[in-house]
């Protein structure tokens, strides 16, 4: 792949937040509780982690009109008014939340998608961390909601986020290059997409890229690129976008566990995917998969610098 470079990235779901996080108010409890006291002040409500919306954008609560007593993150400052998350029932009709998670992506503030995965992998990572992993004693919630600590035995614990590769595999054939698509068992018939896998104890995301194309279709690929990430909150995963050369003939060999199809694509086909007109779906907007087809299909070279069709 030397000498290629890409164009701006279409937008990533999930990424484009307007807050700002404020880390200093986070680490100074007296700020904290004036922040909470401010009539400017507002709350995002989840319930069993589905956002309260309205229409195409998140609703938000006055600080009286949400349970004194429910969990409750600091999720920083809109133009310096205080952003909370609550998890709470019964203010209002809450979603699917991956079909909110489309719609707020595609409406017209951007940036309330990243907000809703900000929001929901906190809460979903408080409500399943109660005790204390060394200890098992209850731990209590620290820093604004970014720390648990257990006072049994002074452990500290943080928010986590598990790291995802995901890949297209590319191609030479006969000076055609082609791309790697798979179907997972639990996807629908005809839909294709990246492969991906989590990154493994001890690996980095070149090698990680490379096993996971090798254990799922019997690929073996150089020259990993780095393309884009993608925090995606079901529950908590960044999802780190690549490319990668495969050095052999193409040959696939499928683990017929993690994939049960396997095919290489042209730019035509995937063109046509993504315009809902091929023989395969390809993957919607929410998703970093799409976003790669995309950059591939839309691919610049240094001896051709006008956007391909």
């Amino acid at each position: 792949m030397t000498g290629w470079f890409t164009d701006l990235l279409p937008p990533v779901a999930f990424t484009g937040s307007p807050l700002d996080r404020a880390d200093s108010l986070r680490r100074d409890e007296a700020a904290m509780v004036a922040v909470r006291r401010d009539p400017a002040a507002r709350w995002l409500v989840l319930d069993d982690l589905r956002p309260v919306v309205d229409g195409d954008a998140l609703r938000w609560f006055a600080r009286d009109a949400v349970p004194a007593d429910a969990p409750s993150v600091f999720l920083g400052l809109a133009d310096g008014a205080p952003r909370f998350a609550v998890a709470a029932t019964g203010l209002g009709t809450a979603g699917d939340p991956r079909g909110v998670a489309a719609a707020l992506a595609a409406g017209p503030t951007r940036g309330d998608a990243a907000i809703y995965a900000h929001a929901r992998s906190l809460l979903d990572w408080h409500a399943r961390h109660g005790f204390c992993a060394t200890c098992a004693a209850p731990t209590r919630v620290a820093k604004a909601g970014y720390e648990r600590i257990c006072d049994a035995c002074g452990a500290h614990h943080f928010p986590r986020t598990d790291p995802v590769v995901i890949m297209l595999a590319l191609l030479d054939a006969n000076g055609e290059e082609l791309a790697l698509v798979g179907r997972q068992p639990r996807f629908p018939r005809r839909f294709l997409s990246a492969l991906a896998g989590f990154v493994e104890p001890g690996e980095s995301l070149e090698e990680a890229v490379r096993r996971e194309l090798f254990e799922e279709a019997g690929i073996v690929t150089a020259d990993v690129r780095y393309v884009a990430s993608q925090p995606w909150p079901f529950p908590s995963q960044l999802m780190i976008g690549c490319l990668a050369r495969a050095t052999g003939t193409g040959a696939l060999t499928i683990d017929g566990e993690e994939l049960e199809e396997a095919r290489w694509v042209s730019k035509s086909e995937v063109r046509a995917a993504l315009a809902g007109a091929g023989d395969w779906i390809a993957p919607p907007p929410l998703a970093i998969a799409r976003t790669l087809l995309a950059t591939w299909v839309n691919e610049r070279h240094a001896d051709n610098p006008e956007p391909l069709p």
